[in-house]
């Protein structure tokens, strides 16, 4: 047991981080994560927008992100961290308790893209474009998220003395008196003082979204680049975070498994970044049932589409390839019209003439 010393700035963790409300518990843990997502929804829904894009669109595809997220962040976490709930004295059934915390980032986003990949491909939107948009949304989102990890009392680092450390309490259930760091209410005794691990994310994440709206707005990134700055910054932050934590985990290679996954995923993420089409797409590109622009791999089609966009001045609209012939049409009408207006006049002469008399061109003609 860590006794208190003479700093006075520790951050107390909350008494609990859940309420009954009859018979409903009411996590704050899962609150976090809803007001993230919404969040997520509203903010990335006017990015969409102010880029071109349909309204509503951002609100239909996490109609299907959403709920593969929450399932690929929780089979992340309990595939990373299977002995918790398998094993000798454990429980499987518990690998469900979604609300007990455990969701792993790299699950989430990952299955979360598979889910947006397929309501895109529904709805015809270019899901790059649409990764563009909402990455600094989902980076706060996960900030926000990172509260639920503090009213949990979990994520945290190794002891410490910093005059930011955070004090862990003994929770207890109030019915029984079972130690229930989880679910149960604290007593007010400190077990320790640990790194705000939670905290350091969650800063982290807000100064990434910052500098990636500034670099949006300032370079005009599109084709998923924002998305793969997003992803990197977000497992560059992640890496160092990890190296501080002092849970039980998986290790690869002596590492801990989340933090050889951030090193993977960020360079990946960097490559894509490197690699992927520069500037963004034409607004009307992002528009439900447009052309989409060719991936940033196919080259032959990246090339075929630039040649055309330099031959019409700049931009082409491959959805309207049939429009010069209709013009074409139009013209061609356009031409036999004086011919029928000229032989319309003819007749009406003729027809006077004949009422007065007078000889016709086709009677000088006979003659």
């Amino acid at each position: 047991m860590v006794t208190v010393n003479s700093v006075l700035a520790y951050i107390p963790s909350p008494p609990q981080g859940v309420w009954q409300l009859g018979p409903f518990p009411l996590r704050a843990y899962a609150l976090c994560i809803i007001l993230g997502i919404i969040v997520a929804i509203w903010w990335g829904e006017r990015r969409w927008q102010q880029r071109g894009g349909q309204a509503g669109a951002v609100l239909d595809v996490a109609m299907f992100a959403v709920p593969f997220g929450l399932v690929g962040g929780r089979i992340y976490h309990v595939a990373t961290d299977w002995h918790k709930y398998f094993g000798p004295d454990k429980n499987p059934v518990e690998a469900l308790y979604i609300w007990q915390g455990g969701l792993g980032i790299w699950g989430a986003v990952f299955f979360g893209g598979i889910g947006a990949w397929i309501a895109c491909r529904i709805y015809k939107i270019p899901l790059p474009a649409l990764g563009d948009a909402i990455a600094p949304a989902v980076l706060l989102a996960q900030a926000i998220g990172r509260l639920g990890n503090y009213f949990n009392q979990e994520l945290y680092g190794r002891t410490t003395e910093v005059p930011w450390g955070l004090e862990i309490y003994a929770r207890y259930d109030t019915e029984t008196g079972a130690r229930d760091m989880m679910n149960g209410v604290s007593t007010g005794q400190v077990l320790e003082v640990v790194h705000p691990t939670f905290l350091y994310e969650m800063v982290w994440n807000v100064l990434v979204v910052v500098l990636l709206v500034q670099i949006d707005k300032r370079y005009r990134i599109g084709h998923g680049r924002l998305f793969a700055l997003y992803v990197a910054g977000y497992s560059f932050g992640r890496f160092f975070v990890e190296l501080m934590r002092s849970d039980e985990a998986t290790h690869v290679l002596g590492i801990r498994v989340n933090s050889f996954t951030s090193a993977l995923v960020f360079l990946g993420a960097m490559a894509y970044f490197a690699l992927a089409t520069k500037g963004r797409e034409d607004p009307a590109l992002l528009q439900p049932g447009a052309a989409p622009r060719p991936w940033p791999w196919q080259l032959s089609k990246l090339r075929a589409l630039g040649a055309a966009e330099n031959a019409d001045g700049g931009q082409v609209d491959l959805a309207k390839k049939s429009e010069p012939a209709a013009e074409h049409k139009d013209s061609a009408v356009t031409t036999t019209e004086p011919a029928e207006d000229a032989a319309a006049t003819e007749k009406e002469s003729a027809t006077e003439a004949d009422e007065a008399g007078e000889p016709t061109k086709s009677d000088v003609k006979k003659a």
